[in-house]
């Protein structure tokens, strides 16, 4: 009996019992989707991990200055010429400080805001744009003048849109705004990323009466000199300092590395659990198979006492085996997809502001595939020897 002959016979016994093949296969068809729809929410996860941080900038390094006490120090001039000397591999600095004073506009007092001295450099850096107004400049800072630029929600909520050439106070001094940033967000909201004021970093630095500055944007000229640029940066501080503690120095790029690390741990976890499932389908097929020989005894020891030989035999119920769990495969698979376009649909409709598209790869719909079939293989095995090695005289006397 040719192959093709066998795979057909294997499907005629397999829809002669469309309900006990059915419940056969169910314990293959949960474990494959439940793997699909797992896998896939893990690459939603990580795509929405890295569209996130995208906007802060994967290019770039965060260093923080904590310092060794007044003995040992570094200022931005320092910072500056580090990133001038080094500019084959570090492109541009941006000196950040974060206020904490409140803010006024009118006789309202806003104190959600975010507050930030910056340099001319700063927006170019984050990939923000002006779109009323002019930015930072050089000049701002240098003469510590005391003009801002905010953000789009300032501008609609307070001034109506037209908030260049207003005023807004700021620790009770009064700052003039030059300029509006443009919309990063379609929902413009209080505490948002559209809610804040920049102003130049010299201003915010006398603002903060100490005076120094302790944190510096950095980007590098190609994302991956990412962990080049750090290392450098690291060693430059580290010839000022000479303390590891005296400063960090961490790049998005790293982050979102090791949150997709973090979020792959979780993601085979899962999977592996969901995967039990696999083995007990498995373990459901060769107790039916087991069922099947014993019913078609008298059928084998027929087929042996007309000459089949053992092979054909043990052929016939592993194609069969492996043809109800790739069956099995299939319909979980269909399954896994459309959970996972129910899962995006419903995602979007509960976190509106979190867009998650549950999207499982070509690898893991071919490994899962390939698993449910090696397990009816496997699993079929068992019973197959045991088919083929039935006596034919015993197999036509049984009852």
């Amino acid at each position: 009996m040719s192959f093709f002959e066998t795979f057909q016979l294997a499907v005629k016994n397999i829809l002669g019992s469309k309900m006990r093949t059915f419940l056969t296969m169910l314990g293959i068809i949960i474990g494959v989707c439940a793997v699909i729809v797992i896998v896939g929410l893990g690459n939603g996860m990580q795509g929405y991990i890295q569209e996130s941080f995208a906007d802060m900038g994967t290019d770039s390094l965060t260093v923080m200055i904590m310092g060794r006490g007044s003995s040992r120090s570094v200022s931005e001039e320092q910072m500056y010429e580090m990133v001038a000397d080094n500019a084959e591999t570090l492109k541009q600095i941006s000196p950040t400080v974060s206020m904490s004073g409140s803010l006024k506009i009118g006789s309202d007092t806003v104190s959600a805001t975010s507050i930030s001295g910056v340099s001319e450099d700063y927006f170019s850096i984050r990939g923000y744009e002006v779109s009323q107004g002019r930015g930072i400049q050089y000049t701002d800072i240098s003469g510590r003048k005391k003009v801002c630029v905010v953000g789009q929600y300032l501008n609609m909520a307070y001034y109506g849109g037209n908030a260049v050439g207003q005023t807004l106070k700021i620790g009770g001094r009064t700052f003039t705004i030059v300029g509006v940033m443009a919309a990063q967000t379609e929902d413009l909201e209080e505490g948002g990323t559209d809610d804040c004021v920049f102003l130049p970093y010299s201003t915010a630095a006398r603002m903060s009466f100490t005076g120094t500055i302790n944190s510096y944007t950095i980007t590098v000229q190609n994302t991956d000199q990412i962990s080049q640029a750090k290392t450098l940066v690291e060693n430059e501080l580290y010839k000022v300092f000479e303390d590891d503690d005296a400063y960090t120095v961490s790049s998005m790029a790293e982050m979102v590395e090791e949150m997709n690390s973090m979020v792959n741990m979780i993601i085979y976890i899962l999977a592996g659990i969901a995967a039990i499932s696999l083995v007990v389908g498995g373990i459901g097929i060769m107790n039916i198979m087991l069922v099947s020989v014993t019913e078609r005894t008298r059928e084998i020891g027929i087929r042996k006492a007309l000459g089949a030989k053992e092979g054909a035999i043990m052929r016939q119920f592993v194609i069969e085996a492996a043809a109800t769990s790739a069956l099995g495969g299939v319909l979980g698979i269909l399954l896994g997809y459309g959970l996972s376009a129910a899962a995006t649909t419903i995602i979007a409709n509960v976190m509106p502001d979190t867009p998650i598209t549950v999207s499982p790869s070509l690898a893991a719909v071919v490994l899962a595939f390939g698993v449910s079939t090696g397990i009816g293989i496997v699993f079929g095995y068992l019973p197959a020897k045991k088919a083929a090695v039935l006596n034919p005289i015993d197999a036509l006397r049984y009852e």
